[in-house]
């Protein structure tokens, strides 16, 4: 019997002709619609009915679109966060969901770096002044004795703390869950409470999963408690951050810079407050987006579909 998966994923679709035999060997037919970042939920509404299953991206998987899945029997998150799932109705309704945990965290951790030293040296000033005909010496600052604050230290958070320590920072961490004893024994990890973190850090990486609980976790409150100067870097969830909130800051100059890959509304909206400010560097969403970490992340993905066509 033939069966139809949805795959939303962009990185898969650019990647489908490797496995398309194994699609059809699985006797699965497999629709891409066209996706900028994602399907919301409109337009999943008047689609998923005809699915079996989905490898997902960050699509709007609400109580209403799984309802309407009559067929649905798994989604397949491609990737970690699966915020934009009702979790809680995709159980009552007997939908399975999976994600990849820990297949890109080197990426991620890769690319926070770069930003670190992208804004420590203020090199994307220097790129644009000298697009611009000048020859300006924009001074920076040294990232050795820095202190960088990790909010999160799960496989991305764990793989930056090893970077920045090889660049002589001082590390501070946070998380809501347990950070594994052995990386804090190893490393010497200095475990902070929130407030503590928020304080002391010149640079702060988040790195945490979106819930509930840490929607507009940095909003006027907590950047009004940071040092003065601090730059925000954020690879993890764009509603992590309140960004009227941290315009604001930018505005004021009690944060020097900041680097986001990911924003409240993707893509971001041409009318946001942060496009006047130099000091920020945007992504599309991107950090996890390398050769390697994407045909890992497949294979996963679509592992983890199968499995669930089978139940």
């Amino acid at each position: 019997m033939k069966r139809n998966v949805l795959i939303t994923c962009k990185q898969l679709q650019q990647t489908i002709d490797f496995y398309r035999s194994l699609f059809s060997e699985q006797g699965i037919e497999i629709e891409l619609p066209h996706i900028v970042q994602k399907l919301d939920e409109s337009e999943l509404f008047k689609i998923i009915d005809r699915f079996d299953g989905v490898i997902a991206g960050d699509d709007e998987f609400t109580t209403k679109v799984l309802e309407k899945g009559k067929r649905l029997k798994v989604i397949a998150k491609w990737g970690v966060g699966v915020d934009a799932i009702d979790i809680e109705a995709a159980n009552r309704l007997g939908i399975r969901v999976s994600n990849t945990p820990n297949v890109f965290g080197d990426e991620v951790a890769d690319v926070v770096i770069g930003y670190i030293i992208l804004l420590a040296r203020q090199l994307h000033k220097l790129d644009q002044s000298i697009r611009k005909g000048n020859w300006n010496k924009i001074q920076g600052i040294s990232l050795s004795g820095k202190t960088l604050g990790v909010i999160g230290v799960g496989s991305i958070g764990r793989a930056l703390v090893k970077r920045a320590l090889a660049a002589k920072m001082n590390i501070v961490g946070y998380d809501e869950a347990a950070i594994q004893p052995s990386f804090v024994k190893e490393i010497g990890l200095r475990i902070a409470t929130f407030e503590e973190l928020l304080k002391v850090s010149d640079f702060i990486s988040l790195n945490c999963n979106l819930t509930s609980l840490n929607r507009h976790m940095l909003g006027d409150p907590e950047f009004a408690i940071m040092k003065k100067g601090v730059f925000i870097i954020n690879t993890a969830r764009g509603p992590l951050i309140d960004e009227n909130a941290l315009a604001n800051a930018l505005r004021e100059g009690k944060v020097a810079g900041a680097a986001l890959d990911v924003f409240e509304e993707e893509p971001l909206s041409p009318d946001s407050p942060l496009r006047e400010f130099d000091s920020c560097i945007f992504g599309a969403h991107n950090s996890s987006n390398t050769y390697e970490a994407v045909m890992r992340t497949n294979e996963l993905a679509i592992r983890n579909l199968l499995d669930g066509l089978k139940v």
